[in-house]
């Protein structure tokens, strides 16, 4: 694999077409899953899949930013990116899992939310802002995991988690590095000093407080069926441990609780 000892690299590990998606791995989290589709006022838009899945006995509302694996799939996911259609998807789905008691578990892989001039006609802030309301308010466990990419409110969006972790190569910011030294450099190739001075990696996230934990990826592996195994697994044991922490917590601790870990970020 890739050399891991700069920002930048661990953004081009992150930005692997061949690393597993957020379906890959909810094929080996959770005994089963069923897709459920559309925002019921416009369209499926299919940069987020939503759905219903259980372990065990255990229900749950899953809802994650899907990218593609080939040119035909990323036009058909939209390269990851949602537009206000996933977003009021995962909004419906949102409220549908709070009305039953379903825990909320999201993925988190996107460069950031489709920034065109007909998302922005339909109001891509807006159901972006509405979004991260709905989180803070769930009366769930939501537990948010960054499995790759996660980039600008395209992808806290779907990110406010009693429980927040990452993948040890994933990386989250509040915009891309391209964006980042184009803005405050006029300089579109200073992105690996861009990477750096961002403090996107996971370990950079862990000890601002951002993130709750990372989880660990096999070490020399191709990016197979085993190394996708090892890695669901992983995080099928943390949602395992959580949801029995999370659900002895009455519905007000849970809003409380995540309410207050995202108030005091930076403070």
């Amino acid at each position: 694999m890739e050399n891991k000892n700069t920002a930048w690299a661990k953004v081009e590990i992150a930005r692997n077409p061949k690393r597993p998606t957020s379906l890959d791995y909810i094929k080996y989290i959770f005994d089963d899953f069923m897709e459920l589709h559309g925002d019921r006022i416009s369209k499926d838009d299919k940069a987020i899949c939503c759905g219903l899945a259980n372990i065990g006995n255990q229900n749950f509302t899953v809802i994650a930013q899907q990218k593609g694996r080939t040119t035909k799939e990323n036009i058909e996911r939209n390269f990851g990116m949602p537009n206000p259609e996933s977003y009021r998807k995962a909004i419906r789905f949102m409220k549908q899992a709070d009305k039953f008691g379903r825990p909320v578990i999201t993925f988190i892989d996107t460069k950031g939310a489709y920034p065109g001039i007909e998302a922005e006609e339909k109001g891509q802030g807006e159901a972006i802002a509405e979004s991260m309301l709905t989180m803070t308010k769930l009366k769930v466990p939501v537990i948010a995991i960054v499995i790759g990419e996660g980039s600008s409110g395209g992808a806290l969006a779907i990110g406010i988690g009693n429980k927040v972790y990452m993948l040890e190569n994933a990386i989250y910011s509040v915009l891309s590095p391209e964006g980042f030294a184009s803005i405050l450099w006029k300089d579109s190739k200073r992105t690996e000093e861009a990477a750096e001075k961002m403090k996107l990696t996971s370990e950079d996230l862990l000890n601002f407080g951002v993130i709750d934990e990372i989880i660990k990826e096999p070490k020399k592996q191709e990016y197979d069926e085993e190394f996708t195994k090892n890695v669901a697994l992983k995080i099928k044991n943390q949602i395992i441990k959580d949801i029995e922490e999370l659900k002895n917590k009455t519905k007000s601790e849970l809003v409380d609780e995540r309410y207050n870990k995202f108030r005091k970020m930076g403070c």
